[in-house]
């Protein structure tokens, strides 16, 4: 009997609002172009007033925008986060029920969903304030064993790591459950911020962890050498990928780096998703059991594209064309 194979996806049901804005408005918000900083819903509302555009509604999210590109490419998911009781709440729920995506371990809180603001600049750069709203409010005790009851794989946003507690009691719960694990690293700063725990996480619950070059030189502390930084993530982890944007990515597993040459975007517009499109890109191939080469290459073609689109949603059009191109490459090959 043929199994399917289902991914979960930890991490906080976030929606986005992006913006279009110039330099120029960037520089008067506090903080590092290009990361990501916690804030109160309050400084977002204010921001928002001050913005000289409109911005643009989408689920969002790290661990969300992953899930939601590997429903869209037909694989089984679950999410487990936790939602606001609210229209915001209600447009994440309804979003990712359309895709096919399991909603039954989503929890529910009392207060406002949460909201990341993403300012993108002309260079398609994002920096992001976020208020994590009702996200914030799940605690260990709320997550068992039996959330992860039928997943083969859970896929972990870095940002967990800002809670010890709700973080550890993941990983325990997915591994007690038999799960796999993979951890997006989310940005430098949390990196920066949790180096007193993230080593042994890695090493004793991660089995492939992704990096950007920011934050695998983080980590590590090795600069300006990306084979050499995806061999050190590679001591704590089977699978270690570092992507290096438009200069495509490493890939490091069994004692050997491997470069994965970049698709080319014709233009970058937004860079809003594109490490957690790569992710769900090579999650998808490698829960086909695809070659890992192959799966890097799933995920470049799905970084190309979103950079090329506001926001972490593709369009239809660009869906059916990376369809096309999966369906060409291979057969499915069923999980057993």
């Amino acid at each position: 009997m043929q199994k399917i194979f289902k991914l979960i996806g930890v991490g906080s049901p976030i929606v986005d609002a992006i913006a279009q804005i110039d330099d120029s408005f960037l520089e008067q918000v506090d903080g590092d172009k290009g990361g990501m900083v916690l804030v109160d819903a309050l400084t977002i509302s204010g921001l928002i007033e001050n913005l000289p555009v409109e911005t643009v509604a989408t689920p969002g999210g790290s661990a969300g925008n992953t899930l939601f590109a590997l429903a869209r490419m037909g694989a089984v998911t679950s999410f487990l986060g936790k939602t606001g009781n609210c229209v915001d709440g209600d447009f994440y729920r309804d979003r990712f029920h359309q895709l096919g995506g399991d909603c039954t371990r989503f929890k529910i809180a009392e207060i406002p969903n949460g909201r990341c603001l993403s300012l993108v600049t002309p260079d398609g750069e994002r920096t992001m304030r976020t208020d994590l709203g009702a996200a914030m409010t799940l605690s260990p005790h709320e997550v068992s064993v039996e959330d992860f009851a039928g997943c083969h794989h859970a896929h972990i946003e870095g940002y967990l790591l800002f809670n010890e507690a709700l973080m550890m009691r993941v990983l325990e719960c997915a591994k007690e459950a038999g799960c796999s694990i993979s951890l997006d690293l989310a940005s430098f700063e949390v990196v920066k911020a949790t180096q007193s725990i993230l080593p042994d996480i890695l090493r004793e619950y991660v089995d492939i962890v992704f990096a950007n070059e920011e934050e695998g030189e983080a980590f590590t502390g090795i600069l300006d050498d990306h084979p050499a930084v995806a061999m050190k993530l590679a001591d704590y982890c089977s699978i270690a990928v570092v992507k290096i944007g438009a200069d495509g990515s490493y890939l490091a597993n069994d004692g050997t780096v491997t470069k994965i040459e970049p698709i080319h975007a014709a233009r970058v517009l937004d860079s809003t998703g594109a490490g957690d499109l790569w992710a769900a890109g090579f999650l998808y191939g490698w829960s086909q059991k695809r070659d890992l080469v192959a799966c890097a290459k799933l995920g470049s073609m799905l970084g190309a594209a979103v950079v090329q689109t506001q926001g972490s949603v593709l369009p239809e059009n660009v869906w059916q064309e990376i369809l096309s191109q999966i369906q060409t490459q291979n057969d499915r090959v069923p999980f057993d």
